[in-house]
């Protein structure tokens, strides 16, 4: 490797990272948020195609400003969607899961999530429950993560806390 090619690298990547911190200003910071499986598509594609960029001599700066624009463009426009449509989001988000409900774990919603009871017992741990009896709900959010809704007295969940969240089969 050249002298020559180490100042490109280094040219490349501060051209590339300038252009991603204009894009992220201009769309947002939800463009890398953790949010959903779309979202998470897109930052894979724009580390794709910042991998390219920085290694590849044959992809120039402005192609590569122009792809990262249509990604980061392109999920903006699905989030909207998403947002303002309900069959859009229906059919390309996945709906928010109980996993455990008034101190029962529910060990079929586990499965179909894909969530060990171990995993679970860790978030639970994280949240600072001592006992299954103040877990009022363990919801397992469309982004992946896992949300834990307790407290020691006998208090119901506020309903607009799971008006999203798949309540079926539940008393809720």
């Amino acid at each position: 490797m050249t002298i020559e090619d180490v100042l490109w690298l280094v040219i490349s990547v501060l051209g590339i990272f300038t252009t991603i911190i204009v894009i992220t200003r201009i769309f947002g910071l939800r463009t890398f948020a953790k949010m959903s499986s779309f979202d998470f598509a897109s930052t894979i594609a724009v580390g794709s195609v910042l991998a390219s960029i920085i290694l590849n001599s044959d992809y120039s700066l402005l192609k590569g400003g122009i792809v990262l624009t249509a990604i980061i463009g392109f999920q903006t426009l699905f989030s909207y969607l998403v947002r303002k449509n309900s069959v859009f989001k229906r059919w390309f988000t996945n709906k928010p899961q109980i996993i455990m409900w008034n101190g029962k774990i529910l060990h079929n919603r586990l499965k179909a999530c894909n969530v060990g009871e171990s995993d679970l017992i860790a978030k639970l741990r994280e949240a600072n429950v001592h006992d299954f009896s103040e877990v009022k709900a363990v919801i397992f959010e469309s982004t992946g993560d896992v949300s834990v809704i307790h407290n020691d007295s006998d208090k119901d969940v506020e309903p607009r806390l799971l008006h999203d969240v798949n309540t079926h089969d539940l008393y809720v």
